[in-house]
């Protein structure tokens, strides 16, 4: 019973040391600090600031308004060359418009006169188309009472009951009878060529053109009128460019004279470089913000664990307020003196772990956690290899 005793005892102590051992052994950090990028807000334009008092630490959303910055000097003389430009051509459509509707108008008078003067001509044509007709009638009938008398006399004459006097002068009445017959049908013929030359459009006559004077005045003034167009035309098209350019122009000046300044992340205010009020440059730094996004874990280890350890590798970030265990992967090994990797980070390296050997975990679970997520500064301790009491510290978590 006693060297049983022993045994156990022995087993125990055993045991004991090669716990203590296992947990003394296993490959830790020193230290190791929840970081996080940096990223800097800078003023796209010179001009003054205009902000609101933002405490360091107090979060922002990505998109959220930070300041705005005016610039009341901004060049924009080119911007008024073209309201100008822009002008003097409105006001050129505009009387383009007006010269157009003018000579409208007095196209419409004149039609109607043309209109007027080509159906009262017809008209007037076709009375003395008439009145030919009836003088053709006229000289006919004379003509057959000529003829008539004629044949009487011829009668007379040849059985000597009238002398012959009496007969020449009845044949000279019929000849003219017949003249002015014939004269009565040229000017028939003539009239009714003069009316159907009117009925198409054209007027025949002496002392003016084949066309009235108002149809004169319609044919030069459809000229003007085709000139004008053009022309109002090519204004039209002159203002719509300016129009364009105008508005190009604007949204470069507003770009010049105003800028607001929003966040590009979603994290915390770090650092504010510029208060309210002041006059700012181009691409001088206003406000650092931290990208919660981005938070990982940088630490430092001893020359034997580093050697041990390559990218990839699995790692453990116990955080030192509740012990609480985040998985990770060392994503990067910077080695000693590793302070230039620290210039976009939050929290740069002490004195001490610039003295050892630099590592980085990325740890997701660390990232989406609501307490620890954005807590750049808070320390805990890495581990990269289990120890015996694993089991214990998760159940515990």
């Amino acid at each position: 019973m006693r060297f049983t005793r022993l045994i156990i005892g022995f087993l125990v102590i055993l045991l004991a040391v090669a716990v203590i051992a296992g947990e003394q052994m296993a490959g830790a950090s020193a230290d190791a600090v929840v970081n996080a990028r940096l990223t800097t807000v800078r003023a796209p334009i010179a001009g003054q600031l205009t902000s609101e008092r933002r405490a360091l630490g107090s979060a922002v959303a990505e998109g959220e308004s930070l300041g705005r910055i005016q610039d009341t000097t901004a060049d924009d003389i080119r911007l008024n060359d073209l309201i100008h430009d822009r002008a003097m051509a409105s006001a050129e459509v505009e009387r383009l418009t007006k010269s157009i509707a003018s000579i409208e108008t007095a196209v419409r008078g004149l039609q109607l006169r043309s209109q007027t003067y080509r159906e009262e001509r017809v008209r007037q044509l076709a009375t003395e188309l008439s009145s030919a007709q009836s003088q053709i009638a006229v000289a006919e009938a004379r003509v057959e009472e000529a003829q008539a008398a004629f044949a009487r006399s011829q009668q007379l004459t040849n059985r000597g009951l009238e002398p012959s006097a009496s007969f020449e002068r009845i044949r000279a009445t019929q000849q003219v009878a017949e003249l002015e017959l014939e004269d009565a049908k040229q000017r028939a013929r003539a009239a009714e060529i003069v009316l159907q030359s009117a009925r198409r459009g054209t007027f025949l006559g002496d002392g003016y053109n084949d066309a009235p004077y108002s149809e004169q005045q319609i044919s030069e003034l459809s000229l003007r009128l085709g000139e004008l167009r053009a022309s109002l035309a090519a204004e039209q098209a002159r203002s719509s460019a300016l129009q364009q350019r105008i508005a190009t122009e604007r949204l470069r000046v507003n770009r010049l004279a105003s800028a607001e300044l929003s966040s590009n992340v979603s994290g915390r205010v770090w650092e504010v470089l510029a208060g309210n009020g002041e006059t700012v440059q181009r691409g001088q730094d206003l406000i650092r913000l931290i990208d919660c996004r981005s938070a990982i874990v940088t630490l430092s280890v001893s020359e034997n664990v580093y050697n041990r350890l390559k990218v990839g590798d699995a790692a453990t970030f116990r955080a030192s307020a509740d012990g609480q265990l985040f998985s990770g992967t060392i994503t990067r090994l910077a080695g000693s003196g590793a302070e230039t990797i620290y210039r976009n980070l939050a929290i740069a390296p002490g004195e001490s772990h610039l003295e050892r050997y630099d590592v980085t975990l990325l740890s997701p679970s660390l990232n989406g956690d609501p307490d620890l997520g954005c807590a750049v500064g808070r320390t805990g301790r890495a581990f990269f290899e289990s120890r015996p009491f694993d089991f214990l510290r998760r159940f515990w978590s």
